[in-house]
């Protein structure tokens, strides 16, 4: 309302035939349509070139050189003030749009629970940045380096190894050497303008690059800054869920080692901690666990004898039935174990439970508590058929070896008394699937 106003000073200005008021209300209504953008910021100008030209008409005298540079002065500076302002505009909605990529970027991050939804959401910020409209993120995979994610002309070179050209001697994991070749992927007017940006994880840890390519103007500093601030917080995401999974890996491995080492005082044939183990990951998985239950029970697996190192060799290996003594002594083992595992704070519940619990019986007769049916830990139910499977078909002290068959009837004739039915149920399928399985091949 205020421009229209403003316009209409000017219309006035030439009635009266008044240049300063025409100069003013000119200057006004340039200052109140800047911010409207679009064609908008051009009215003023033109306004005045008609005003001008009207005043001229209607004074009837000769165009002094001086008014002339005057107008064009006028004239030349609003247009110099529109096209700044436009560029001001487009900066601020630029960084706006920035800064809400990021901010909704963030969340997405901070929300991804493994590397390749961490790499996801850091495409789908690279998108919504808009800095170019071809990008690849380039990491390396056991040591070869590939494309995991990408947009644009780079898409369709999405999980390919990126391997050296000719035969020289370059590593490669030589940085320079792998964003040449990824370059090299695309046509020269796809990659006219380039960008390539590190990611880093923790200190000097290298994980990978980002590389963007367009085919117009090169990239401003603001923009290198972005994508270079954007490469250190996907690099120290990335970095935190590599460390964590290298934790877990170490992790594992040491507990896997600790079940291994007791497996040769408790098991002369050896083998037992792997074959328990592989069974029950198999049923759990056939019963749908999910993958962090299934690391508990295989954890529970390396783990559930781990009291056995309190019990004297006299016991352990005494062949013939233990007295009562030394049946309480042996039935110790599963509570020693338990409270050796306390201080081990990253190993999750089913473990414990399953350490603790893995001599009790579905009918209440077992070891330590007496636990009765659901109230046993389903970890704990479930290890106790294939622990007591693999001491029925393996050579122990006290006993020869059992056939399979002969096995697998006494653990379907303690169905309902010592073990979980259902779950000797889908132990016994799962048994007798693999035995199809073998007939088939």
């Amino acid at each position: 309302m205020l421009a229209v106003l403003a316009a209409g000073g000017v219309a006035y200005g030439v009635v009266l035939r008044n240049t300063s008021l025409i100069v003013g209300m000119t200057v006004l209504c340039a200052a109140l349509t800047q911010r409207l953008g679009g064609l908008w910021k051009w009215l003023p100008i033109a306004l005045y070139a008609l005003a001008f030209t009207a005043t001229l008409v209607l004074v009837k005298t000769r165009l002094e050189p001086w008014s002339l540079l005057g107008a064009l002065a006028l004239i030349l500076g609003l247009g110099l003030l529109s096209i700044r302002e436009g560029s001001k505009a487009r900066e601020t909605e630029w960084l706006h749009d920035t800064v809400k990529a990021l901010e909704e970027g963030s969340v997405k991050l901070g929300e991804a629970r493994d590397a390749e939804a961490i790499i996801r959401a850091g495409i789908a910020i690279l998108q919504n940045l808009r800095v170019a409209p071809h990008f690849a993120m380039v990491a390396y995979r056991r040591g070869t380096p590939m494309i995991l994610a990408a947009r644009g002309a780079f898409e369709p070179f999405i999980e390919q190894p990126i391997v050296p050209s000719d035969n020289d001697s370059r590593s490669v994991q030589a940085d320079h050497w792998v964003a040449e070749e990824v370059l090299a992927l695309l046509k020269r007017p796809q990659r006219k303008t380039q960008l390539v940006v590190n990611i880093y994880g923790r200190a000097t840890q290298h994980l990978g690059l980002i590389l963007l390519t367009r085919e117009d103007r090169e990239f401003e500093a603001d923009e290198k800054s972005v994508v270079e601030s954007f490469a250190r917080f996907l690099g120290a995401q990335l970095g935190q869920v590599y460390a964590i999974r290298e934790l877990r890996d170490a992790n594992d491995l040491t507990l896997k080692a600790l079940g291994l080492a007791l497996e040769h005082r408790d098991d002369d044939t050896g083998g037992h901690t792997q074959r328990v183990m592989t069974l029950a990951l198999r049923l759990a998985a056939r019963l749908g666990w999910d993958d962090e239950r299934l690391k508990a029970v295989r954890w529970g697996a390396y783990l559930h004898d781990l009291g056995k190192i309190a019990v004297p060799d006299a016991i352990l290996h005494k062949r013939g039935p233990l007295d009562p003594n030394e049946r309480a002594s042996m039935q110790r083992h599963v509570t020693i174990g338990y409270d050796m595992l306390q201080d081990l704070h990253f190993l999750p519940a089913e473990t414990l439970d399953l350490v603790r619990y893995h001599h009790e019986r579905w009918d209440g007769g077992g070891y330590p508590s007496g636990l009765r049916g659901q109230d046993i830990p389903d970890a704990a139910r479930l290890f106790s058929i294939i622990d007591v499977y693999d001491a029925l078909v393996n050579a122990r002290p006290y006993k020869p070896v059992w056939s399979r068959e002969r096995a697998l009837q006494e653990l379907r004739r303690q169905s309902g008394s010592q073990f979980d039915p259902q779950f000797v149920d889908a132990f016994l399928r799962m048994m007798s699937e693999q035995d199809d399985a073998k007939l088939v091949r």
